[in-house]
């Protein structure tokens, strides 16, 4: 068992020790140690998969640990859902309120705990106690209003009020800030910092470095399962942590920001872009961002889980609205409403989910591959018959799909067989600009070579290419252009000449902050450097060339 040193002299509120989960076929935690002190905030930090939330829901009783202790104040814990773990003093903000927003805010906050007089509820008691709990926490906001009435955030701040009425000794605030603004974030850290100093334990999940080395005490980091450590935060530097969360070997830069945005104008086409990109961006998802991508360029977008790599992708593709700027495609400006919008500039959207936003999974590999072009199309000009089966026949061929019966339903497939099936609905309607988020995400490794291979291919034969990948060594071994994003800002756009995967992750991992006041030598609590990271038409068949 690995042992995390401590320089506090109080006793931890919670301490797990040794925790271990294993769902069918995967070690989710591997003997994981985790604590939290009174008047601290903790952030629980990896990557997608990393095992934060499995460590949380193993905390607040969702999931029964296989193996380990868990103490609560000294005492063994034990509860079978939220419920009991609220009442043993351990709350959960989610990101997703779970709150009544048809209530007011009173009754929110004070629900299944309202005031009673002659056993009925005593409104007026109630709404008077849920406005000093309201006001302890310097709160202006009308405990009679009806929840819905209010913005998110301030929805947020009443989860908080009532997790603090009901005597929390730990708060857990899932990705409080996904969907905050500056001012907002300001008053929720203002929370934050009441409760601390009131000695609350608060752990605070959040992809964002800014917002968890401005608000937290103290990091553990896990990857693949694992516990990596447990670090003091002005004791690890940002690029240490991107390390930790990652597992990647990487070496420090000077000036490396300047030097790579000087860079940018130098490898990039002069012909005039497919898609110019200006200033777009929406509350909440992501900051103004430029972006352009030329005829023939794959442009990879490289940063953490949270930095806004999907956000930009989907204003890109009209699957969300952008609230701010403009968008040129061809030269003209558009306004997409939706991806089928999008669809007729030839601007095709490839979601991470496969599962839910891409494949269908009762349907069978020709109906997939259809599915695009028959929208585009409009349902009342079926494709021919024929058409249908002459389609599915050509990308099966071309991507090299097995089993190559077009009949065989798509659920039935390997991973890496349901992503080629899903690229060939997208080629089926010749696209411009295909826009390929995590297009290699859970897939073997031949599968993943055949699918680079087909990218590099389309980009070669002229199609655009928006490549969003969290392996950076992919990243670079593809994309012509690199442009960075952190914090839901891009941070730096380059010419993909010669770049290591060092200089991205030391500007995924750079922050507005002076990084010299902790020095490379500062001592870390504890830690674990070892481990690793974790063109075709309706007229016409494939164009696309599978070999190297």
């Amino acid at each position: 068992m690995r042992r995390i040193m401590s320089d506090s002299l109080a006793a931890p509120v919670v301490e797990m020790t040794d925790i271990s989960i294993s769902f069918p076929g995967v070690k989710a935690l591997d003997s994981v140690n985790f604590r939290m002190y009174p008047g601290e905030v903790h952030s629980l930090m990896g990557e997608n998969g990393a095992g934060k939330s499995t460590l949380i829901k193993a905390l607040t009783g969702v999931y029964e640990i296989d193996s380990g202790t868990i103490l609560l104040g000294g005492q063994p814990l034990s509860v079978t859902g939220p419920a009991q773990a609220q009442e043993a003093g351990i709350s959960t903000v989610y990101q997703e309120i779970n709150l009544l927003s048809n209530l007011s805010v009173a009754e929110n906050i004070m629900l299944g705990r309202e005031h009673r007089r002659f056993g009925l509820i005593d409104w007026k008691s109630t709404r008077r106690h849920a406005a000093k709990v309201l006001e302890g926490l310097s709160l202006d906001i009308d405990p009679a209003s009806p929840l819905s009435s209010h913005s998110l955030a301030v929805q947020q701040l009443v989860a908080i009020a009532r997790a603090i009425d009901i005597k929390a000794k730990v708060l857990i605030l899932d990705e409080p800030t996904s969907s905050l603004d500056a001012d907002e974030v300001a008053e929720l850290f203002r929370i934050i910092r009441r409760l601390k100093n009131d000695g609350v334990a608060v752990l605070f999940v959040s992809h964002f470095l800014d917002q968890v080395y401005e608000i937290a005490d103290r990091l553990t980091v896990l990857r693949n399962g694992s516990l990596v450590g447990e670090y003091r935060t002005e004791q690890i530097l940002r690029i240490e942590l991107v390390h930790k969360m990652i597992g990647k070997d990487i070496e420090l830069l000077e000036k490396l920001e300047t030097r790579t945005k000087a860079s940018a104008e130098a490898g990039v086409p002069a012909t005039e872009p497919f898609l110019a990109a200006e200033g777009i961006g929406r509350k909440g998802s992501v900051e103004p961002t430029s972006l352009s991508l030329q005829p023939g360029e794959i442009v990879g977008l490289a940063g953490l889980l949270g930095s806004g790599r999907t956000e930009l992708a989907r204003l890109i593709s009209g699957v969300d609205r952008a609230e701010t700027g403009t968008l040129l495609v061809a030269g003209q400006q558009r306004r997409f409403r939706s991806p089928r919008a999008a669809l007729k500039d030839r601007i095709a959207y490839s979601s991470e989910d496969r599962k839910h936003e891409g494949i269908v999974d009762d349907l069978s590999v020709r109906d997939n591959i259809v599915l695009a072009l028959q929208s585009d199309r409009g349902w009342f000009r079926q494709i021919p018959k024929r058409r249908q089966e002459e389609l599915a026949a050509s990308y099966i061929s071309a991507l090299g799909i097995r089993p190559a019966d077009p009949n065989t339903l798509v659920r039935n497939l390997s991973g890496g067989n349901q992503q080629k099936v899903l690229l060939a609905r997208w080629l089926a309607v010749a696209p411009r600009l295909l826009v390929l988020d995590e297009p290699t995400r859970g897939i073997d490794v031949g599968a993943k070579a055949e699918i680079q291979r087909l990218i590099a291919n389309l980009a070669e034969e002229g199609m655009s290419v928006l490549f969003i990948s969290a392996e950076l060594e992919e990243v670079l071994r593809l994309s012509h252009r690199v442009a960075v994003m952190r914090d839901r800002r891009k941070v730096a756009d380059f010419v993909n000449d010669d770049v290591t995967v060092g200089e991205i992750m030391a500007l995924i991992a750079s922050g507005s902050d002076d990084e010299t006041d902790a020095g490379e030598d500062s001592p870390a609590v504890s830690g674990d450097d070892a481990g690793t990271m974790g063109a075709g038409s309706e007229s016409g068949t494939p164009t696309v060339r599978t070999g190297a």
